[in-house]
Order: structure tokens, then C-alpha cells, then sequence
């Protein structure tokens, strides 16, 4: 009877210390998380959906690669692995599909204005689209490579041909520039530091950490550039399945409310962007 007990005794502690071994393992292959790959405008904005996307989901984590829309889709054409990726325009989402990195179709979620950016000091004494300009002035721009830096010479090209400042507008002002960053945050920072006397961004990193150390040079509407960011799965991510439903929350009136807070536009009513599902391709 007693080796009976024990027998019975030892198969139970047998099959807990079975579950114990496995249990982690199997947590872990259900919970691992999904990297996402945003272009670094999107820093803030997304960390706060991150978090409020977590109060609802306590077990499932995401994390974030940000830089310059050209420099993710160099990394994942390298080889790097993720399971999203947000771009700051169309042009580079589409290299990103030519590259046969896209699983699925592209959705454009939101869209971001420009504006001139000085420090809160502006010694240079800026106060107009047209003193960016004037002889001796320090202007920094994102690279001609970086969506930011495409959309600066856009503006300056529409400033020069529409804005009443002048053909030689846009070249006056290239000749000021001191510095080409590879992604937005290194132009803010250079005028956060007083590098630079100006620098062209966008409006929600203007109102991001380092809008107490920025003045502002609104840029009219009627000449103001509109940045498309589209937002896509990847192929061969970890996580497919909390991918789709991280975007799904991005995508989502929470989400969207997010991104206005932190600058960002949502798109108009019938861009079939923000309302549209995210389905499984």
C-alpha cells in the first residue's frame, strides 16, 4: 500500500516538474514580440500607442528600430528582421515592395505639415519664411535621401515659384545650409543646440520634447507640404499575428487620437487609410 502511495506520489511530481519545464517555453512562443521599424518622426508617437496599446494586451510587447525611412529599408535589405514597417513617405514604402520586403498591401495612416524651426534664443533674429535667405544665416535640412530633407526642397522650390519670395528663393537658401542630417531628430537637435539658426521639420517634432527650446516659422497652408506615411507588414516577421494587431490598434480611433496628439494629421474622410481594417493578406 505505502509503495503504492508512492509510486502515485512520485507520477504527480513527475508531471509537475514536466509543466514547469515546458510552460516557460510555450509563454514564450506565444508572447514573443513584434519589431517594428518607423521612421524616427514617429518616436514618441508610437511609444505612447505602445503603451496604451499594452494596457489591453499585458502579455504581448512590441519594439521599435527608428531612423530614416532610407536607412530601414537598407537594414531589412540587409537582412535585419521585423514585422511592421512605417515610413515617413510613399517612396520609400515603394522601394520597400520593389525590394520584395512587403507582405501585403501598404495603408496610409497618417499625414504631417512642415515647419520652420529656430531657437528659442534666435539670435539670428528670424522671423519669416524670407530671412531664411539672407546672407550668413545657418540653415540645416534632412539629406536629399531622407523623406524630411525631399519634402525642405519641395517647399523651398514652391516658396521660390508661388510664394512671392523670389526665383532665386530656393537657391539663396541651399547656400546657407551648413549641415544635411539622415534623419529628422538630427536636424532638431542641431537647432536645439544652436548649431544652426533654422531647420525645416516637421510639425509633430516641433512639438515634441524639444519644443521649449524651439520657436516656431509657421509655413502657410496653401504652400505647405503634406507627408504621406503608409504603414505595412513584413515578410517573414517573428510575430505576424500581434503585428496585424498592433496596426490594427494604429489604425484604430485610439490610436489615430494618439497621433494627434502628438502632431500629426489624420487623413481626410474617404482616403480609405485610418478606417480601413487590418486584414490578414
Amino acid at each position: 500500500m505505502a509503495t503504492a502511495r508512492f509510486f502515485r506520489a512520485r507520477r504527480r511530481a513527475l508531471a509537475v516538474v514536466l509543466a514547469l519545464g515546458t510552460a516557460p517555453a510555450t509563454v514564450a512562443a506565444q508572447h514573443s514580440p513584434a519589431t517594428i521599424f518607423a521612421a524616427a518622426s514617429l518616436t514618441e508617437a508610437f511609444r505612447a500607442i505602445a503603451a496604451a496599446y499594452h494596457n489591453g494586451h499585458p502579455f504581448e510587447r512590441v519594439n521599435f528600430n527608428f531612423a530614416g525611412s532610407q536607412q530601414l529599408v537598407l537594414q531589412l535589405t540587409e537582412g535585419a528582421k521585423g514585422d511592421l514597417l512605417a515610413t515617413a513617405d510613399p517612396q520609400w514604402m515603394r522601394e520597400a515592395q520593389a525590394r520584395g520586403l512587403i507582405d501585403g498591401d501598404p495603408v496610409p495612416f497618417v499625414r504631417n505639415l512642415l515647419v520652420v524651426i529656430v531657437p528659442r534664443a534666435n539670435r539670428a533674429g528670424l522671423h519669416g519664411l524670407e530671412d531664411l535667405a539672407r546672407p550668413g544665416v545657418k540653415v540645416v535640412l534632412g539629406d536629399q535621401a531622407v523623406p524630411v530633407g525631399r519634402y525642405s526642397r519641395e517647399l523651398l522650390d514652391g516658396l521660390a515659384a508661388r510664394g512671392g519670395l523670389g526665383a532665386n528663393y530656393a537657391k539663396q537658401v541651399m547656400a546657407n545650409v551648413v549641415s544635411l542630417e539622415d534623419n529628422v531628430k538630427g536636424v532638431v537637435s542641431k537647432v536645439e543646440l544652436g548649431e544652426a539658426d533654422a531647420g525645416i521639420v516637421y510639425r509633430s517634432d516641433a512639438q515634441g520634447a524639444a519644443a521649449p527650446a524651439l520657436g516656431q516659422i509657421e509655413i502657410p497652408d496653401s504652400l505647405n507640404i503634406a507627408a504621406l506615411y503608409p504603414i505595412a507588414l513584413l515578410k517573414g516577421g517573428d510575430n505576424p499575428d500581434l503585428a496585424r494587431s498592433f496596426l490594427a490598434y494604429i489604425l484604430s480611433p485610439a490610436g489615430q487620437e494618439i497621433l494627434e496628439r502628438f502632431g500629426f494629421e489624420r487623413l481626410p474622410a474617404g482616403s480609405g487609410a485610418a478606417s480601413r481594417p487590418a486584414t490578414k493578406p
